[in-house]
């Protein structure tokens, strides 16, 4: 199983925008991979939206996001399970 973290930084004024372009756009764009296992989506109180979704294996990254509504571009960081 990878989990892929994709953050983003809104504009203050994008903020509600971001957030749903990721959940009406985004996601619907890789939700239906068959490697696809589950997403969520997070937001924080400084305006950055964190989609955490779990692979089979091979990720798919998301769509580039309109710009005008960031503050700065996207990161992403895959994590695997560390076996304890």
């Amino acid at each position: 199983m990878i989990v892929r973290m994709w953050e983003a930084r809104a504009e203050p004024y994008g903020f509600a925008d971001l957030i749903t372009w990721v959940c009406d756009t985004a996601l619907p764009e890789v939700e239906h991979d068959p490697l696809h296992v589950s997403s969520e989506v997070f937001s924080s109180t400084d305006h950055r939206v964190v989609v955490i979704s779990k692979w089979r294996s091979s990720p798919r990254p998301l769509p580039d996001p309109p710009a005008t509504l960031l503050a700065r571009p996207p990161h992403a960081w895959d994590f695997t399970e560390v076996d304890r």
